[in-house]
Formats: structure tokens, sequence, C-alpha cells
């Protein structure tokens, strides 16, 4: 089956692709900005499949088209927050493009390029900010080959021009903010009776808000106390799935709201039964400015503090890469610094 269809720039110009398949495999090829050229094309392709006469070869698109169709692809496959994370990205590299006029085409793309947007990205500051710190460049990094991926898949690219382009080594990050054990009970004590449960689980599983706003009953067994993070028809998890063991005081909890679940789907329902929708973080500031800590602002803290004190009770960073669903050991190892008792007790068990 072949079609063509449009996507509109931000002049509101037209610019036509063709979208067929081919021995299994879909494709898409830009044409350009008339659709009679495009009808053209259609007709031509589908005359060379069906008389075993074609030839594939990468189909020529600017960068600033596929942008535009990777957008598109975006706002309906990503969570709002990742199609504005993801759009920010492409805007940053979009600001650098502006400087480089003989890059036009995706084809155009090499790795000695994404060398320089680092350098371009920790000396040029964008929209009044200051410069990217190193995370933050090594992070757009990452976000550009998931979307050159992309690229590849439709056919636009033969091989990733950020493949082989180093990370930027990470001097700059801060410390993540997390709850001591006299903050978190002043937390729980105060945050109310309709939040309590919401904070309870964050700080005894680490789970993601998008991991424990779309945990329904099926997700959980009680028997075997375990919490599983899977895909759903409606929500996939950010790094894949993977299971949680539930302590007792978890358990507990968990026996308890579904006493109460009145037929819901989700462990935390919003009203009529639905996935919450509430301003969480507005709600977490409040209690945390009452307790006196008002610079814990983020939800996400809840998460670093039961990584953190689990690292600073002997855990070992792999188990507690795998128990917080990290993609990457790096990103475990922000909580090294919590294990420097853990680690001279290793040693010590040595006996050479």
């Amino acid at each position: 089956m072949a079609r063509i269809y449009s996507y509109k720039n931000k002049n509101g110009k037209s610019t036509w692709f063709l979208d067929y398949s081919f021995k299994g495999k879909r494709y898409r090829k830009r044409v350009g900005t008339s659709k009679k050229v495009a009808l053209l094309e259609l007709k031509d392709i589908e005359v060379k499949i069906s008389k075993g006469e074609y030839k594939f070869e990468p189909n020529q698109i600017s960068i600033i088209d596929f942008f535009e169709v990777y957008k598109k692809y975006s706002s309906v496959n990503h969570a709002h927050s990742t199609y504005n994370r993801y759009r920010a990205i492409v805007d940053n590299f979009l600001t650098y493009l502006d400087s480089k006029k003989d890059i036009v085409y995706l084809s155009d793309l090499h790795s000695e390029l994404f060398e320089d947007f680092k350098i371009f990205r920790r000396t040029t500051p964008l929209n009044h900010r200051e410069f990217a710190k190193s995370n933050t460049v090594n992070m757009e990094l990452v976000t550009l080959g998931t979307i050159f991926n992309y690229a590849i898949k439709c056919n636009y690219l033969k091989e990733n021009p950020t493949n082989g382009v180093s990370k930027l080594k990470v001097t700059d990050a801060k410390k993540p903010r997390f709850l001591t054990e006299e903050e978190v009970d002043l937390l729980l004590q105060n945050c109310g009776e309709y939040l309590y449960p919401l904070f309870f689980t964050f700080l005894n599983t680490g789970m993601r808000l998008g991991e424990l706003l779309h945990l329904t009953w099926d997700d959980i067994d009680l028997k075997q106390k375990k919490i599983h993070i899977v895909s759903k028809e409606f929500w996939n998890p950010k790094t894949g799935e993977r299971t949680i063991p539930m302590n007792d005081e978890m358990k507990g909890l968990l026996k308890e709201l579904k006493s109460k679940s009145n037929g819901s789907m989700f462990v935390f329902p919003g009203q009529n039964g639905d996935r919450l929708k509430i301003k969480l973080r507005e709600r977490f500031m409040i209690v945390t400015k009452n307790c006196g800590f008002p610079d814990v602002t983020k939800i996400h803290s809840l998460r670093h503090t039961f990584a953190s004190h689990l690292v600073m009770k002997g855990v070992d960073l792999p188990t507690v890469k795998n128990l917080m669903g990290h993609s990457d050991i790096q990103t475990t190892m922000i909580y090294a610094h919590l294990a420097p008792d853990h680690l001279a007790d290793a040693v010590e068990k040595l006996e050479f």
C-alpha cells in the first residue's frame, strides 16, 4: 500500500511525502512542495514495485523537514512532558545549526558535528540561561541519538550520526537532595491522610511519578510481595519493565488500599476511579515548606531518598540500579559518595 501526505512548516508551506511498503518494510520519502509531483512519484513507485523493478535508496530529506515529521510522531507516541523535552532539545540543535549553512539534509550530519555541538552547548547560553551543564549536554546527545534512530527506521539515514560521539565527563552535577530520616518522619506526620499513601509509596519503592500514577491492581502481587512495573495499552514505563519487591509495611498499606478501592483499576485513583490527576508537586511543596525544608520542591526527591538510604545502609550500587530502573549504572553512581563506610568494610574483608 502506498500513499502521499503533507506537513506544513512554520511558514505554513506544505511539503509532500511518499509513504509505502516494500518487502515487508515501510519507507517514507520527501518529494517536495508540489502535490502533483508527489502523485506522479506515487504512481511511479507503485508501477516499479509491481514489476519488480524497484531498487531502494535512502530517502533524501532536509533536517528541518525531518524534525517536523518527528515532532508529529512524538506528539502522538510520547507523554506531553516527553514531547516538550524532545522539542526543546531539537530547538537547541537547530539553533546550533543556524551557523552551519552547508548542513541542510539529514545525510549531511556527521559525528564531528556533534563533537562541536557539545562545545557550543557548554559555551553558548540559550534563552538567557546559563551554559548547559555536562550532564544536560550528555542527555541531549542521547535524545538526539534516539531521534536519529527513528530516522533510520524511516529509511532517511543508513546509520546514526551520533555513533561514536563521546560523552562529557560530569564534574558539575549537583548531588541529589534527599530527606533525612527525621525529615521523612516530619513529612509523613504532616502530609495528611490523602497524601500519606502516595508519599509513603514513593519512599518505600523508589517509583517514578508516572509509574505510580499508572499503577493498577493487576500489577500488585501481595502474595509474592512484588510490584510489577509493566507496559499497558495507555502507557509505557520510561526504561522498560521491572519488578520491585515490597517490604511488610508497603504490603500492609496496599492491602488497606485494596479494601477501599471501590472497583477502580488504579491503585491510586482520582475522581470517578480514573487515573489520579492532581497538582501533586504543588501540594508536596506546601507540606515541605510547613515542615521546615522548603528547599525540597520536587516529588523526585522522594525517589532520591529511597536510593540514598539504601546505599547508606550498605546496599550495592548494581542492586540499587535495578530497583530504580536506571538504564545506565552511571546514573546510579550519583549515590556512590554516600557509601564510604560500606566500601571500607568491603576492603577489610580481604585476607591476602
